[in-house]
Formats: structure tokens, C-alpha cells, sequence
């Protein structure tokens, strides 16, 4: 009796896995509805638990209908039917984005890319000028155009400064020049760039930003912090509109896809952005996803009281909710802490602990509106102070009697102390932690923040342990979106110099892979159409050379992607792959 149950609850557990009536065939031996693409393995990593050593996978359509063992996969091939043995490759769910900024990913692919080792070649500001004057000679900017660049890291280079007005000139004095700094908070332009934009000793410092001066007086010396630097490269760098804007978001797109993504993020997307992504969706689909969270810090109160995000994707498109920045960036030294900087930026004073780059009351009153009518929210909270300011405002924004899921996020959320993470999972906010800054600029925190605050950087392990839900990321286009070296920080924890950075708050490649499949496909209420290789979801795939969970955790950054697979369409293929 107790084998015949178990036989029977294998039955519709496979029922469960497989669907109903897959196996149907026509009067030829074919299935009635035959899958387009059936991939077989040993290294298949669902993230579902319901599917865990599934060794096969097939795909009708965009959607995963069957999951499970070999000989019940191949039931549902038909003559056209793509099989792939995958060997060693492993199989796991398409990549997702919990924060990056797609639109800004387009527009620096026409821009240098002045970004130090491993990313790009610069190492000093010698070398970074030479790249610029490359281009000045090589491609001109258009009559009207400037002369931009993207991802210098005064951290990085030998002055251990960043560029100025001074330096910049020296390549023109007559073009104007803007180049965004790594961590998207700051820019340096030339003497040209200040006359266009209006900036002379004369002006004030605005709300939220830093213009920064010549030693000893009022003159700008070039280097723009937060507002004062988004008002020059937004407004004059960033800009590109119509068909070259399009041109550049699908040639992003094409470069999440190499790296395994499926579903992208364009965090503070601009409403004009929105409106040409929209019309681009309509037109011609994107390949894969695209999230839009519109920044609404600055948006005209007509234009807040109607703003309402979509319930689907057209075309690969949808506005998904909306995003608020509350401070700056912890490698720049502008992220708001309660404690001063151990070392700040020059010239500050010693209890230097930054500033809010927003009007907190605004934050206030847009929370709770957003919250009110049940548009999700991303709140860019860095430092410790901004994370307080961010759960203050939601906890004011949530009534007494709600119950609703909203699962705000808390963007980037480095300096998040133990005690906010007790009081985030309290009011079921969720924490993207930006989880690349160990390696990329780990050194650097040390210097800034002193050891005790540097080693708790993204604290991923306490998260873990308060069983609050979380993502981490990559906030493309300062890091590139490299979703293997993501993960393999999360995991070790290495910064560039050798030095393991809390070690005690090192993920493990499951939690890793969690945070950028499931983990993050519930951050966007998605978790029930992706984030897992499970039946009825988007087939959205990804193909590695070798599978995370086995590997060596130091080796985690050298796995290849070699397919990327969205809505059940190849969209990636990588070179090695094609040689096989």
C-alpha cells in the first residue's frame, strides 16, 4: 500500500513538473505541441526548490513548459525541435538587474571610456588626457557637441586626484569637455564647459551639490559635485535624443545580453527617456526587459500627480515605479553618514560627514504619496544618515492598518548599520546592495571610513541572518554589468589590493545566484513569471561554462556565459561557444 502511494504521488508530481497532456501525439508520433528547444544536463540550477536536480529543460514559445528528467523532456521533441546537451555547461535562470541605469549604459557607449584596470587602461591623468585627445583628433565632436568621458576614479589614479579645469583645458581650450567620474555623483569639465553651463566664481553653490574652487578663493577649479555635476553632463553631456538615442539603448542592450541579462534596470530614468523607450518598444520590441524606475526628485508637481507605473511589459518596455535620491556615493566621499569621514575630500573639515543631496521634506511627502497609490519605490540611501532619512520617511508614509506588500528598496545601501536591518525587514523594505564595492573600491573605504565601518560594507551575512529579503548589483554603467565578477565579490569579498573585507559578511554562491535571479525577481513583484527555472515562467536562460555552485568560489569570476536565452529566443551567443 505505502509503494503504491508513493508511486501515485510521483505520478502527479510529475503531472506538477511536466503539465497535463504534454505527451499527447498525433497520428504520426509527434507530440500535438511539440517544444522548440529542449536543453539536458547535470548542471541545471533551477533555484526552484521544486525542480532541484531537474536534468532537463524545454521551452515552447516563450515559456518554460516542462521540467525535469531527460526521457520526459524528449517526450515533447518533434522533428524541429532544438536539443542541446549541455555537458559541462551548466543551465541556470536569465540574470536580472536590481539596479543600474540602462539609459545612462546607452549614452557612454559613444563617450571614452577613461575607466582604470580591470575595466579600462587609465592609470594616471596623463593617460586619461591622451585618450581624450585621441578622440578630439579621431572623431571630433559635431560643431555645438562636447568632448566627453566616462569612469575616471581619482582613487585610482597615481595623482590620487581628480582632474581639473586646468588639466582638461590642456586638451582644448575651446571644445567643452565633461568627463563623468566612476561613481556617476561627480564631474570634471574645462573652462569652456563652465562658460556653457553658466558656472563662474560668481555662483552660488546649488541645493545638494558642490562647486569646488581654487585654493584660496571662489574660482571653480572644475571638479562638480552631485547636483552642480548632474547639471553639466545631464544637460549637455548626456543628451542624445531620437534615432541615435535608440541606436545606442539597443547596443546596450546587446551588452547586458553578453553578460547573461535578461531583465535590466533603468533606475532614474528621465520622462523624455521614457517617452522615446515606449515608442522604440512599440516600434520593435527590445530582446530582453527593461524596467524603468523614472527619477522623480525634480519632476513638475502636474507631472508627479499622474505618474503611474505600467502592470506589463510592451514590447519589452514598462515603467515599473520610481526612484528617489536622497545622497551621493560612498567612493566619491559624498554618501550622508552619521559619524564623520576618517579621511574626507580635500579642504573639508574634520567632522566632514557629507550632506543630503535632496530636499528631505520632498522625500517625505512624495514617499507618501507613492505609497498611497501603490507605485513601488527605489530610494538611493548610501551612507547610514540617508538610510535613516529613508526609513522615516516610509514608516511615516505607511498607515497604521496597512498591510500591503510594497517591498520598497533601499538602493545601494552600503553603510547600512545592524540595527537598520532589523528595522527594514520591520517595515518589509528590501536592501540592493551594492556588493561590487568590496574589490572596486574596498581600499579606498578603509581610507575613508576606518576599518570597523569598511569590513560591514553591503552587509549581505546580516541580511542572511535576519532573513530579510535582498539584491545586490552592479549600477551599471559605473561597473560594468558583469554579473560573474558580481557574484564572486559577494562571495569573497576581495578588494584590489588582496585584502578580504569582512569576511564575516561573504555570501555564499547560492544566496549570490539568489540575489540576481529569484531574489531580485521578487524585488520587482516579478517572482511569479521569472527568477527560476520553473514550469509556466518566462524562458529566460542562461548558459555558463562551468556551474557556480561547484566551481572553486575564487574561480567564480572567470565563468564565461556562452548563451543568453530571453522570452525563448537566443539573443547571445558568445565566440567560444561558436567554436565548439
Amino acid at each position: 500500500m505505502k509503494a503504491m502511494i508513493k508511486t501515485g504521488l510521483l505520478c502527479i508530481f510529475s503531472l506538477m513538473i511536466f503539465g497535463c497532456g504534454q505527451r499527447d501525439s498525433n497520428t504520426n508520433g509527434e507530440p500535438v505541441n511539440p517544444a522548440d528547444l529542449i536543453l539536458i544536463g547535470n548542471h541545471i540550477v533551477t533555484m526552484d526548490p521544486a525542480t532541484l536536480g531537474a536534468k532537463a529543460v524545454a521551452i515552447r514559445g516563450d515559456e518554460i513548459v516542462a521540467v525535469g528528467d531527460r526521457e520526459s523532456a524528449l517526450a515533447l521533441a518533434g522533428k524541429r525541435t532544438r536539443i542541446v546537451e549541455l555537458g559541462e555547461r551548466a543551465l541556470l535562470p536569465g540574470f536580472i538587474d536590481a539596479h543600474g541605469h540602462f539609459s545612462f549604459v546607452a549614452r557612454t557607449m559613444d563617450s571614452v571610456n577613461l575607466s582604470s584596470p580591470p575595466v579600462g587602461t587609465v592609470r594616471d591623468i596623463d593617460a586619461l588626457l591622451g585618450l581624450l585627445r585621441a578622440r578630439l583628433t579621431e572623431n571630433p565632436p559635431a560643431d555645438g557637441q562636447w568632448l566627453t568621458g566616462y569612469g575616471y576614479d581619482d582613487s585610482l589614479l597615481a595623482e590620487k586626484r581628480h582632474p581639473t579645469r586646468d588639466d582638461l583645458d590642456s586638451v582644448s581650450a575651446e571644445i567643452p569637455i565633461a568627463i563623468v567620474h566612476v561613481s556617476g555623483h561627480l564631474a570634471a569639465v574645462n573652462s569652456a564647459a563652465l562658460s556653457a553651463t553658466g558656472i563662474s566664481a560668481a555662483t552660488e553653490n546649488p541645493p545638494g551639490g558642490v562647486i569646488r574652487r581654487r585654493a584660496g578663493g571662489r574660482e571653480p577649479n572644475g571638479v562638480l559635485e552631485e547636483t552642480a555635476a548632474s547639471a553639466a553632463t545631464f544637460g549637455h553631456v548626456y543628451n542624445s535624443s531620437g534615432d541615435r538615442f535608440i541606436d545606442q539603448a539597443r547596443r546596450a542592450v546587446a551588452l547586458h545580453a553578453s553578460y547573461g541579462v535578461t531583465t535590466v534596470q533603468d533606475g532614474a530614468a528621465m520622462m523624455a527617456d521614457v517617452a522615446q523607450l515606449t515608442a522604440a518598444a512599440k516600434k520593435k520590441p527590445f530582446a530582453i526587459d527593461i524596467a524603468a524606475y523614472p527619477y522623480v526628485n525634480r519632476l513638475l508637481k502636474e507631472t508627479f500627480d499622474a505618474f503611474q507605473p505600467d502592470a506589463d511589459y510592451t514590447g519589452g518596455f514598462r515603467v515599473a515605479g520610481a526612484k528617489f535620491t536622497i545622497d551621493g556615493s560612498p567612493q566619491g566621499r559624498t554618501a550622508w553618514l552619521t559619524e564623520p569621514y576618517v579621511e574626507g575630500p580635500p579642504g573639508v573639515a574634520d567632522d566632514y560627514r557629507a550632506y543630503p543631496a535632496a530636499d528631505i521634506d520632498l522625500y517625505n511627502r512624495q514617499a507618501a504619496d507613492l505609497f498611497a497609490r501603490g507605485v513601488p519605490m527605489l530610494v538611493h540611501a548610501n551612507g547610514d544618515a540617508a538610510i535613516d532619512a529613508m526609513l522615516d520617511g516610509l514608516e511615516q508614509a505607511i498607515p497604521d492598518d496597512s498591510t500591503r506588500d510594497h517591498r520598497t528598496v533601499i538602493i545601494h545601501a552600503q553603510l547600512m548599520r545592524a540595527d537598520q536591518i532589523e528595522r527594514a525587514k520591520r517595515l518589509n523594505a528590501v536592501p540592493s546592495f551594492y556588493s561590487a564595492h568590496p574589490f572596486f573600491w574596498g581600499d579606498w573605504h578603509r581610507l575613508s571610513f576606518g576599518d570597523e565601518r569598511a569590513q560591514n560594507i553591503s552587509p549581505v551575512r546580516w541580511a542572511v541572518n535576519a532573513d530579510l529579503p535582498f539584491t545586490i548589483h552592479n549600477d551599471a554603467p559605473i561597473v560594468p554589468p558583469d554579473m560573474m565578477r558580481l557574484i564572486w565579490v559577494a562571495v569573497n569579498r576581495q578588494t584590489r589590493e588582496g585584502h578580504i573585507l569582512g569576511p564575516h559578511q561573504r555570501a555564499t554562491a547560492r544566496e549570490a545566484l539568489h540575489a540576481v535571479t529569484l531574489g531580485a525577481a521578487y524585488q520587482y513583484f516579478e517572482e511569479d513569471r521569472k527568477g527560476s527555472i520553473s514550469v509556466g515562467k518566462q524562458a529566460d536562460l542562461v548558459i555558463l561554462g562551468k556551474n557556480p555552485l561547484t566551481v572553486d568560489p575564487a574561480r567564480l569570476a572567470d565563468i564565461p556565459v556562452l548563451e543568453t536565452i530571453a522570452r525563448g529566443k537566443t539573443i547571445f551567443v558568445s565566440n567560444d561557444e561558436l567554436r565548439q
